[in-house]
């Protein structure tokens, strides 16, 4: 069922990945793809285990992509006016302070993966009680750890004084990057509207998952000003309009990106589950309306929060650094491959690691170990060792990470799961979602409709109170045609080989032992 240009409703969503960034027109109706533009962003790298991005070459590439997509649809004769509303969602965690009267950033974004707050960490857990990094666990959901955004704050406050004064001044606004995206598109130093919602407030570890708001002993702990931050507000609500003098205003709601991929993938019901294969590799599991405490190493996090009289919905997430950035590794750093594509024919050439094991712990371990001082391996290296072994080592890793995670899942759920969702860009990889299976010994499930993300957030965005163009009762939802990957291996060979691979990461721990140095200017760093 295509498009109707003439009747049929849009729904927008602002995709703003770690890597790139995309801007989507979704047709309400039927949920199909109506256009879209996609720009790279630019990762900086200025020493070892620092990660940042140009919050300025973020937003343009917002811009670019809303202005690429609108001339496309001109073309195909759609008349803006029928875009109805737009959704943001966007990677978490990452942090981003500005000036809220030049509208300039006062440094990079500090990009999640970033390690440089490893002591700033250290010091936090030692002065909480029995120096335990789950001190903060009842209240976040979270453990202390570099991933999250109020540890990069307080780097930030402690290391670039042009932050620290713009602070003092009153002139600093903190924000994930939906809020730096929403408050350029709505205005700006003029007007812009400063607000993050609830799934991207709970990533901060200054928000409480239980009374849904920033928590002062929280702001205290980390000696975080309240006034910077953001308002609360629900995933799917009216907060503002985008500002542009060439199309009408339309409404911005916004999700952090795992929790729009599991209203993409339609994961309302308590159980239902998915994974999205990124830079990252993230699985989450929905709770309903109450948080579970996880014993295993997962984060509790809020899904979304779909209109300001709904309940929470809450998920068990796991969360993995390295995915689709240990093939992004092999091909830019090594040269191992010329595209991501070609890891998938190299991989197929080889049909086995032959005993050889990657851990890419390149930011240390996330889920379930939540250890910063581990460092990538391979191990089981011999003379017969080629490329073609460590493609194919390189995606197992990613399917080894995910079956850690659905473990430990499993264990805090009581209820294993039967079969696992996935999206995500790496999810064309067939070869991927083939071993996955044999890993996980359960099938596979891949949506024809690769863009779970950016329709989660259309979804949260049509279905704000006062847009009311897409409907998510069930009988509503769109019908996903899907293609299932089914276990081909003996489950004793994948144990064996999981075992393998839990050896492999034993030998990656506790590897990096020197703090890494501060900085001592606060000028931008590496922007361009």
């Amino acid at each position: 069922m295509k498009a109707n240009a003439g009747t049929d409703p849009l729904v927008a969503a602002v995709d703003q990945g770690t890597s790139s960034t995309r801007f989507l027109v979704f047709n309400a109706r039927t949920a199909e793809v109506v256009s879209q533009h996609q720009v790279e962003i630019t990762q900086f790298f200025p020493k070892e285990g620092w990660v940042e991005e140009d919050p300025k070459e973020i937003i343009q590439s917002v811009y670019d992509c809303i202005e690429r997509t609108c001339e496309k649809l001109g073309q195909l004769n759609i008349d803006l006016s029928n875009i109805k509303a737009v959704g943001v969602t966007n990677q978490r965690e990452t942090t981003v302070v500005w000036d809220k009267g030049t509208g300039e950033p006062l440094y990079n974004a500090l990009v999640w993966l970033d390690l440089r707050t490893q002591s700033t960490v250290e010091r936090l857990i030692n002065k909480s009680p029995g120096k335990n990094k789950n001190h903060l666990k009842p209240k976040t959901g979270l453990p202390i750890s570099t991933y999250f955004s109020a540890v990069k704050l307080r780097w930030l406050l402690d290391n670039v004084e042009e932050v620290r004064r713009a602070v003092e001044e009153d002139r600093a606004m903190f924000g994930t990057v939906d809020s730096w995206i929403i408050w350029c598109l709505s205005g700006n130093t003029d007007g812009g509207v400063h607000i993050t919602d609830v799934s991207n407030a709970s990533r901060t570890l200054l928000f409480n998952i239980h009374t849904l708001d920033w928590d002062l002993e929280l702001c205290r702990y980390f000696d975080v000003p309240m006034d910077i931050l953001p308002k609360v507000r629900s995933s799917s609500e009216i907060y503002g309009c985008m500002v542009s003098s060439e199309r009408a205003c339309v409404c911005v709601c916004c999700l952090g990106d795992q929790s729009a991929a599991l209203v993409g993938q339609m994961c309302f019901k308590e159980g239902h589950a998915k994974n999205t294969y990124g830079t990252g590799c993230f699985l989450l599991r929905n709770t309903g309306s109450k948080p579970v405490k996880s014993e295993h190493g997962l984060l509790t996090t809020v899904a979304y929060q779909l209109g300001r009289d709904q309940p929470a919905c809450y998920a068990l997430e796991g969360s993995v650094a390295i995915a689709g950035a240990v093939v992004r590794w092999l091909k830019d750093n090594m040269g191992i491959v010329k595209s991501t594509a070609e890891i998938e024919k190299l991989a197929a050439a080889a049909g086995s690691s032959y005993g050889c094991y990657f851990v890419p712990a390149f930011s240390g371990l996330y889920a379930p170990y939540w250890e910063p001082s581990a460092r990538g391996i391979i191990c089981g290296l011999t003379q017969f060792t080629n490329k073609n072994h460590l493609a194919f080592a390189a995606l197992e890793a990613v399917c080894f990470q995910t079956r850690e995670i659905l473990d430990a899942m499993n264990q805090d759920s009581g209820v294993p799961l039967d079969q696992l969702w996935v999206d995500g860009g790496m999810t064309s990889n067939r070869l991927l979602m083939q071993l996955q299976a044999d890993i996980l010994c359960i099938p596979v499930v891949r949506p024809t409709m690769a863009e779970s993300t950016a329709l989660g957030v259309a979804m949260a965005a049509g279905a704000a109170e006062g847009v009311n163009v897409w409907d998510l009762t069930t009988d509503h939802l769109p019908q996903v045609v899907s293609e299932t990957f089914v276990p081909q291996i003996n489950p004793n060979e994948s144990e064996f080989r999981f075992s393998r691979w839990k050896k492999a990461v034993q030998k990656a721990m506790n590897w990096e032992t020197i703090e890494p140095a501060s900085l001592s200017n606060g000028n931008l760093g590496n922007a361009t």
